[in-house]
């Protein structure tokens, strides 16, 4: 088995990088990269060379290529005493190249050369003046120059992976008070210190809290390891697309925080995800709440994560689908061609028949009309019923998917020689149907399992659509409608990721249920 799941865990790692490569060419490859302007506001704003600016420094932002203003070198020069602050005008590019100044030239050849040797195309726009004679600049008219080059694939490759994980360190901090280093609590400070609540605090790390308790879901939470699943440009607006999907939602909650400094008042800062800043304590406002520089923190919400809403409706619809369509399934086996049999047929052929957009408005429609439903999901009303119709829009496509699986596999069952067999030996039906028909029948329905159960981070796109549930599912799509490259990118490789995982465990699950399934070899 062991030597069974690293082979997997490697063809499952090499898989995910072939995905996560071929969705990178096809981004940055094949899609035309002023796309990403179509709903960008900003850019429509810009004109003559600010406009070129502002299109390179996009789609360096968007993972295009690597791009470097001529300001860039100049500061860089600046700060290593090649030249003075008072020399920046003098090195400042003019209106044309016979315009630039001795020192100009100098420092612009010295650029050209470094960027051009490196790989790097150097590009010069020249002013942009009122009339062939004047001397007025346009608007946005700015002489430029910057160089620029594109991210070949293994690069880019290597960069989302490099970037992939992070975990905390005690020397991340550049100053602290104290001493460095990792300390545990029974009671959480943030908390009062009077409730029991482990706590796992660090000094020197970027994170105050390392690992925590709350009552929000998953319950336990930790800052030790975090991933990067890209940036997201227009969804998110600069924020990692893993944090905006673990992020709490909805309104501002204000409570009492007991601040480090023994200051308790009401506030909505969430002192468990304070971050460490250098400096960020020399304010009065900070002086009366923070001991030390740990004093960025996101505010407390009332809601759930993205993944938190899409998990809540995925697991109790999956739930429900396996309670409902595995015994509907067997009944309709053992009354084959009769009238449970019957029925059943006619609910899986409208399932499958009739488009899943049109059979969820019809749920929301009678849902509402007939049995007072909520048809919009609100976070801050904390009524349990807006989550009614869209687990049952979740899980009767899947009632009808086991129901018409589990009785095909247990009828192929029922017409197999060892039933015939075990028949002839004086077994009744009864204890054929459950020693062996269904034992044989569940394997494969056993083997979705995890995939079902993990399929709920990912949300369901339609349904959260309909029934505007802030959960994870309509994150891809978003993604893709905004050309939103990096999400897209990430948000590929976590399904994959996924995938695979949910593959590997259905398979242990397999050979757990029936001994007869072995994933070993014996040499003979």
């Amino acid at each position: 088995m062991a030597k069974y799941l690293l082979k997997r865990l490697l063809h499952g790692a090499f898989s995910v990088i072939i995905v996560t490569a071929i969705i990178m060419i096809l981004i940055y490859t094949l899609l035309s990269r002023d796309a990403i302007f179509q709903h960008d506001d900003t850019f429509n704003k810009q004109v003559e060379n600010d406009r070129e600016v502002y299109k390179y420094d996009r789609w360096e932002k968007y993972g295009y290529l690597d791009y470097i203003n001529y300001s860039e070198f100049i500061n860089e020069l600046v700060s290593t005493g090649k030249i003075t602050d008072a020399e920046r005008e003098q090195v400042a590019i003019g209106y044309k190249p016979s315009s630039d100044s001795d020192l100009a030239k100098k420092y612009i050849k010295e650029f050209t050369d470094r960027y051009e040797s490196k790989g790097y195309t150097v590009k010069r726009l020249l002013a942009i003046t009122t009339s062939s004679t004047s001397t007025r600049l346009k608007a946005g008219g700015s002489p430029k120059l910057f160089a620029y080059k594109d991210v070949n694939l293994f690069a880019r490759l290597w960069g989302f992976f490099s970037k992939l994980i992070r975990i905390d360190n005690i020397h991340y901090a550049e100053e602290v008070v104290g001493n460095r280093g990792i300390t545990f609590t029974w009671f959480d400070p943030s908390k009062g210190g009077d409730v029991f609540s482990p706590a796992i605090l660090g000094n020197g790390t970027k994170y105050k809290y390392l690992l925590y308790f709350d009552g929000k879901f998953p319950f336990i939470h930790q800052n030790l390891i975090t991933f990067s699943l890209g940036t997201s440009y227009s969804i998110s607006q600069g924020n990692d697309i893993a944090k905006t999907m673990s992020s709490s939602q909805g309104s501002i909650d204000v409570t009492d925080v007991y601040y480090p400094t023994g200051l308790v008042t009401k506030s909505a800062d969430d002192l468990h995800s304070l971050t460490y800043i250098k400096g960020s304590n020399s304010s009065e406002f900070n002086k009366a709440r923070y001991v030390d520089d740990y004093t960025y923190c996101d505010s407390t919400k009332t809601g759930m994560s993205m993944i938190g809403y899409s998990f809540v409706i995925g697991i109790i619809a999956t739930i429900l689908s396996y309670l409902l369509g595995v015994p509907l399934g067997i009944l309709m086996a053992r009354k084959k061609d009769k009238l449970a049999d019957k029925i059943g047929t006619v609910y899986i052929v409208f399932i499958m028949a009739v488009p899943s957009l049109a059979y969820i408005f019809m749920f929301k429609a009678l849902g509402g009309a007939l049995f007072g439903l909520p048809t919009t999901f609100d976070m801050d009303a904390h009524n349990a019923f807006v989550y009614i119709l869209p687990i049952i829009s979740l899980a009767l496509p899947s009632v009808a998917s086991l129901m018409r699986w589990l009785r095909r596999y247990m009828i192929d069952q029922m017409n197999s020689d060892y039933v015939k067999f075990a028949r002839s030996g004086g077994l009744s039906d009864s204890e054929i149907f459950r020693k062996h028909i269904l034992k044989n029948a569940a394997i494969p329905i056993i083997h979705g399992i995890p995939g079902s159960i993990l399929g709920c981070i990912v949300g369901a796109i339609i349904t959260e659509s309909v029934y505007v549930v802030p959960g994870t599912g309509k994150l891809l799509t978003d993604a893709i409608k905004l050309y939103d490259n990096s999400v897209i990118v990430g948000l590929s490789f976590f399904y994959a990721i996924l995938s695979v995982v949910s593959l590997i465990l259905g398979d242990i699950l397999m050979a757990l249920i029936d001994p007869r399934i072995s994933f070993s070899t014996k040499g003979r």
